[in-house]
C-alpha cells in the first residue's frame, strides 16, 4: 500500500490541539494507571471512556485521541490495552462517519509499531474502515485499507476460508474502481486457496469474481464459458444464475467472431432459460448467421455493461467490432466473392476498413478465404467447421460404448439394474 505523507503506514497523522480539558484527562489517565489491580484499573478507565462519549461537545474527538494514545503506550499492560481499544473501537461507531474515518486512522497509525501486538483490534478496525470507504464508493481506499490486514505475516493463524473472502473482497473492490490489474492479481492470489476451501457458496462467489476479471481483460469466451456453469449453480438464488446466463449470452455476443464463439452460441441457443432475456433476440441472430443491421446493434448496445463499452484502438466500440466480425464472418457463408466496395457497404463501414478486418480474421484463421489486393476481392472457401467436432463426438460415443460393454460383461446384474431397467 502507498505510504505518503511521511507516515509508516499511509495516513496522515492529525495533531491534536492539548488545552487544558485535555491536560487534565492525560493526568487522570496517567493517575490511573499507577493501580495495581487490573480489573480494578479496566473499570476505572471504562468509567473514563464513558464520560469522555458523555461529553458531546467540540473537544470529544481531541479527548479519545488522548485516550487512545495512553493505551498505546509501551508501560501499559497488553491485556488491558486491548479491551479498553476493543470498546473504544464499539463505541466509536455511534459517531458520524466523518470522525469514524478520522479516529479509526488515528488508531492504526497509533498501533502501527505495535500491530503484532493489536492485530484483532487493526484487523477489526480495518475491516470497519474498510465498509465506510466502500459505502461512500471510495473504493480503491477500501481495497487498500483491507490489503493492511496481516493474513500471511500476522500471529494469528487465518483458516483458508478468511483469507479467501478477504482477497475476493480486494479484488472486487478494485474492479469496481475500474483497476483490472489489481483485480486479477487478488482473484489469482484467491486461485490458490480453493483446493483448501470447502465453502461451496464461497466457491461460487470465486468463480464469479473470476469471470468478472476475465470480462474486463476482455476474455470473453472464457468469460461466458465460466458464467455459464455459474447459471447452473443451484446454491444461489434463481435470480443471480439468470443475470448470469445474460452476461454468459452478452460475453460471448462482444467475442471475437470464429470456432470458439460459434460453439458457444450453438451452447447458448439450445438452453430453453436464454428465450427468457432480452438479448435472447440478437443471440438467436448471430446463432443462425444473420447480419445484424443498426437498429439491433442499438438494441445491443443498450443491453452490454458499462465496462464492456470500451473504444478499441482503431476508435471503433467493442461491440461495433464483434458485430462487424460476426458480419463479415455471415457474408462468407453467403457469398463465393465480394468485392470490398460492396462489402464495405453491407458491413456498413468503409472498404479500406473491411479489407483490415477481413485480412485479421483470416490470417488468424477465425475465417477461410483469400484476397485478391489488385482485383480488391475476396474469396471465401465454404468450410463445414462442425466436422471434426462431429467426429469427435462419434468417438466419444464409441467409447462409453466400450466402457458399458465391458461392465455388461463383468457385472450384468448392475446393468440390468441401472441401464436396461431405464431404456
Amino acid at each position: 500500500m502507498s505510504q505518503p505523507n511521511g507516515t509508516s503506514n499511509g495516513f496522515a497523522n492529525d495533531a491534536i490541539v492539548i488545552g487544558p480539558n485535555q491536560v487534565a484527562l492525560r493526568f487522570r489517565i496517567n493517575q490511573l494507571l499507577n493501580t495495581n489491580n487490573s480489573k480494578e484499573l479496566v473499570e476505572s478507565l471504562r468509567l473514563v471512556l464513558t464520560d469522555i462519549f458523555a461529553d458531546s461537545n467540540s473537544e470529544l474527538i481531541d479527548n479519545i485521541k488522548i485516550f487512545v494514545e495512553s493505551l498505546a503506550n509501551e508501560t501499559v499492560s497488553l491485556v488491558i490495552s486491548r479491551q479498553l481499544l476493543t470498546d473504544l473501537s464499539d463505541r466509536i461507531q455511534c459517531l458520524s462517519e466523518q470522525f469514524q474515518i478520522e479516529l479509526y486512522k488515528h488508531i492504526l497509525i497509533l498501533l502501527n509499531p505495535r500491530v503484532i501486538s493489536f492485530e484483532e483490534q487493526v484487523v477489526f478496525i480495518r475491516q470497519k474502515l474498510a465498509s465506510i470507504y466502500e459505502a461512500a464508493k471510495q473504493y480503491k481506499e477500501a481495497a487498500q485499507i483491507l490489503i493492511g490486514i496481516p493474513l500471511l505475516t500476522g500471529q494469528k493463524e487465518y483458516s483458508p476460508e478468511y483469507r479467501l473472502e478477504t482477497y475476493l473482497k480486494i479484488a472486487k473492490l478494485y474492479l469496481r474502481d475500474g483497476d483490472v490489474l489489481n483485480a486479477d492479481n487478488y482473484t489469482n492470489r484467491a486461485t490458490l486457496l480453493t483446493q483448501e476451501v470447502t465453502n461451496e457458496p464461497l466457491k461460487v462467489e470465486y468463480k464469479m469474481t473470476y469471470a468478472k476479471v476475465l470480462d474486463h481483460k476482455r476474455k470473453f469466451i472464457e468469460a461466458a464459458q465460466r458464467y455459464n456453469e455459474i447459471s447452473y449453480k443451484s446454491s444461489i438464488e434463481e435470480n443471480d444464475r439468470m443475470d448470469a446466463l445474460n452476461s454468459a449470452i452478452l460475453c460471448t455476443i462482444l467475442a471475437s467472431a470464429g470456432k470458439q464463439r460459434s460453439r458457444m452460441l450453438a451452447t447458448l441457443y439450445k438452453d430453453e432459460r436464454c428465450q427468457q432475456l432480452l438479448s435472447f433476440s440478437i443471440l438467436e441472430k448471430m446463432y443462425l448467421d444473420r447480419i445484424i443491421k443498426a437498429a439491433d446493434h442499438k438494441t445491443c448496445s443498450n443491453l452490454i455493461k458499462p465496462h464492456q463499452q470500451a473504444v478499441n484502438a482503431d476508435g471503433s466500440t467493442i461491440l461495433e467490432r464483434a458485430i462487424i466480425e460476426h458480419n463479415l464472418l455471415s457474408a462468407s457463408k453467403l457469398y463465393k466473392n465480394i468485392s470490398f466496395v460492396e462489402l464495405g457497404a453491407l458491413l456498413e463501414i468503409e472498404s479500406s476498413k473491411a479489407e483490415k478486418i477481413a485480412s485479421q480474421m483470416i490470417s488468424e484463421d477465425r475465417m477461410v478465404g483469400s484476397i485478391d489486393q489488385i482485383s480488391n476481392i475476396i474469396m471465401f472457401e465454404k468450410t463445414v467447421p462442425l466436422v471434426n467436432f462431429d467426429k469427435q463426438i462419434e468417438s466419444l460415443c464409441f467409447q462409453v460404448n466400450s466402457i458399458v460393454e465391458s461392465i455388461g460383461s463383468n457385472y450384468p446384474t448392475w446393468i440390468e439394474k441401472n441401464i436396461h431397467a431405464n431404456m
